[in-house]
């Protein structure tokens, strides 16, 4: 009897050191010596994914990672995706992790006057992004977006798009497409009295033109003014971004005069007033800029040729005849130094 009774005593020590290592055990130090990045497939099993962090150095013991789990009821709680555990970091802050779903978050920026095809390619070239529509036509990919014969040009923001692993390019879409949507209807509401648009998207048009015509913030609303003036008082716009585009993939990014001369919808040398979609996708500078032009007289512009990429703004078309002969002076001199 005694000797029983001592083995009864000597198992429930060793069941306690045993549940004491292991409980000490949880709040140890990983083995990693560096950040780690694990994918959670769905559906994987509690002891799948034990094997998987000790696999990648983020815990030292499957096992009791696993025992964790189920004890603490957190197993039916993890959830998928993909993680960031730090370096050595504990088998509870690892669980912790997962039951919080703070998953690793992807980006995908959409740069100011991009045009949608562009974009497409940039989806297409994701890692993180799960391509399910890559040869879909943009009419049809429009229509699953839920905007059947909207022309896909100039809807999608430019911004920074935070995602996880696995998200569809139809996914992303949706969100620059609502995100477009709210600043220009806050963009419209917010426009100037007597502009010479008449509805939103023509200010989404004439805000992918200002887009590609300049890259500098203080120059958009100024040439948002010369643009608003050729169409109060029906001059053609005359801007060779909409020529190009007009031109498609195949344009070779030398401009000619027969190019200004060759009509299609987009040629605003050839047509009167703004071309039937956005070029590109303009950003909220330049849809600010387009409802808000600035004051003045000026008629034209052009390039000045300086670095910064600036235009010089003229009233007259002497003015400006003057300006591009002191443009492609500059040109020249530039072409002659090399």
């Amino acid at each position: 009897m005694k000797v029983l009774l001592a083995l009864l005593v000597l198992g429930t020590l060793a069941a306690g050191a045993a549940g004491w290592w292991a409980w000490r055990s949880l709040d140890q130090p990983g083995p990693a010596a560096a950040a780690v990045v694990v994918e959670i497939p769905a559906g994987a099993s509690l002891s799948r994914i034990a094997r998987r962090l000790e696999d990648a150095g983020v815990i030292e013991h499957a096992l009791l990672f696993e025992w964790y789990g189920r004890a603490s009821g957190q197993a039916g709680k993890v959830r998928a995706g993909e993680y960031r555990f730090p370096a050595h970091g504990t088998a509870r802050e690892a669980m912790a992790r997962l039951v919080s779903g703070e998953v690793v978050l992807h980006a995908l920026t959409i740069v100011e006057g991009w045009n949608f095809r562009q974009l497409r390619a940039a989806l297409a070239g994701h890692e993180a992004i799960a391509l399910q529509l890559a040869e879909v036509p943009d009419a049809e990919l429009m229509a699953r977006l839920g905007k059947p014969g909207m022309h896909p040009e100039g809807w999608f923001l430019p911004e920074t798009y935070r995602f996880p692993r696995g998200t569809t390019e139809l996914e992303l879409l949706r969100m620059a497409h609502a995100a477009m949507e709210r600043a220009l209807a806050e963009t419209w509401a917010a426009r100037a009295d007597d502009l010479p648009l008449e509805s939103p998207y023509e200010a989404l048009v004439l805000a992918s033109i200002i887009e590609k015509e300049t890259g500098l913030a203080d120059e958009r609303r100024e040439i948002a003014g010369v643009f608003a003036r050729r169409l109060e008082r029906g001059m053609r716009l005359q801007t060779d971004p909409t020529v190009i585009y007009g031109l498609g993939p195949e344009f070779d990014g030398d401009l000619r005069r027969a190019d200004l001369r060759a009509d299609t919808p987009y040629n605003t040398y050839t047509r009167h007033g703004l071309p039937p979609t956005p070029i590109a996708m303009p950003g909220r500078g330049a849809l600010a800029a387009a409802v808000n032009p600035a004051d003045g007289k000026a008629l034209y512009f052009v390039a000045t040729g300086r670095p910064d990429g600036s235009h010089y703004f003229s009233t007259t078309l002497e003015e400006h005849n003057r300006a591009v002969a002191r443009y492609l002076a500059t040109l020249r001199e530039r072409r002659n130094s090399k």
